[in-house]
């Protein structure tokens, strides 16, 4: 029996070592490789619910993988969201979550890079990330962002082209956040609640724009992901409880040789060495 067990321990070693995530997969960008075939249809999704919804971190063997070690558990969400918009009142702009716990919450802009072992890793890790997609950086392959929100990661807006939105009449600003509303909608089955205005710009015009469209919450941010250290907007240079924390989708082109995957396991670590674990942030808003 125990010769049994090592042999089989032994092929799977060999297999890991065959498959695993550190050589480049089929149609992930880099030097020489053929561009993979743009995916331009999603189809509808559901997020998941119960168990396999992002928010009970996955196993130790799933974070060695990534060179990670695990997370603890968020707490159960509140009973009632801390964040709300009252009926006809306006929308609440929020840089974090009102709570003593030492949770923060993850968000990821734009929506350019499309690396496929980023998706590997949400999958094996079950940390909850919220989404905020700009249609011109995902239209060429809408088909990418499926299986993240089928994992049950928050779907949110970003705006259809990026623009700096002090810049727009409240007309303008509308019909970028009610078009990516709609958009997002008919590809991922699912509206968005939540809004963030590229480079964090917004006047009274956006808040108004964003209550004719439906959104719940325009979402900024106290911390942003650089390449290897978060960016602090408080002068202890410290994560605070119920922090936002801002990241992209990049990949080496514009992370100096790194990975979507080893920003993001480096994002963790940060997050991890000051104590903290990660919560869904639409548990709370």
């Amino acid at each position: 029996m125990k010769k049994t067990i090592a042999l089989w321990a032994a092929l799977t070693a060999v297999a890991l070592l065959v498959t695993g995530c550190s050589g480049q997969q089929p149609g992930a960008e880099g030097p020489g490789a053929a561009p993979a075939p743009a995916r331009t249809t999603a189809p509808s999704v559901e997020p998941p619910a119960g168990d396999e919804a992002p928010g009970a971190p996955g196993g130790a063997a799933a974070y060695r993988k990534w060179g990670l070690k695990p997370f603890a558990a968020p707490p159960a969400p509140p009973a009632v969201k801390p964040v709300l918009r009252r009926a006809g009142g306006q929308v609440p702009v929020i840089s974090e979550i009102p709570t003593t716990e030492k949770i923060v919450f993850i968000t990821i802009d734009d929506g350019a890079e499309k690396d496929p072992e980023f998706v590997t890793m949400m999958k094996d890790l079950r940390i909850p990330v919220t989404m905020f997609l700009t249609d011109s950086a995902i239209r060429g392959d809408y088909a990418y962002f499926a299986p993240l929100v089928a994992q049950g990661h928050g779907l949110a807006n970003h705006t259809l082209t990026h623009p700096n939105l002090r810049t727009l009449s409240q007309d303008a600003q509308r019909r970028e956040i009610c078009g990516q509303q709609t958009k997002l909608k008919d590809r991922y089955g699912t509206a968005p609640r939540l809004f963030r205005p590229p480079y964090g710009n917004w006047n009274e015009a956006t808040r108004a724009a964003a209550a004719e469209c439906g959104v719940d919450a325009i979402v900024l941010w106290r911390e942003s992901m650089q390449i290897k250290n978060m960016q602090y907007q408080r002068g202890d240079r410290k994560l605070h409880p119920g922090d936002i924390v801002l990241a992209h989708f990049r990949g080496p082109s514009e992370l100096k040789g790194r990975t979507m995957t080893e920003m993001t396991a480096t994002m963790l670590r940060r997050i991890q060495e000051q104590g903290f674990t990660v919560a869904r942030l639409e548990d709370y808003v």
